[in-house]
């Protein structure tokens, strides 16, 4: 597993404060990833179902959900990166 992996929204690989499926990723704490808009445990219960909300996302132009959030620097490509490996 790769560092932060359970921290990373599975649709935009966006590090979260608290992790989206619970420390065993298996509990969904159906908060809203502030980049994409995912609502985790719904947008992102299964492999399809993220890469077609990903794939939504991106083909929107891959703007942020709350602008207010979005860090100066961000890059999506690196943070595309973060997503976990069996979501790629």
């Amino acid at each position: 597993m790769k560092n932060n992996e359970n921290l990373a929204c599975r649709v935009c690989g966006m590090i979260q404060s608290e992790a989206p499926w619970g420390e065993g990723g298996n509990t969904p704490n159906f908060m809203i990833c502030a980049c994409c808009g995912t609502e985790f445990g719904y947008e992102d219960c299964t492999k399809e179902s993220v890469k077609v909300h990903r794939t939504k996302w991106l083909n929107t132009g891959g703007s942020w959900w709350e602008l207010k959030n979005k860090p100066n620097d961000w890059e999506i490509n690196v943070q595309l990166q973060n997503i976990p490996t069996d979501y790629k």
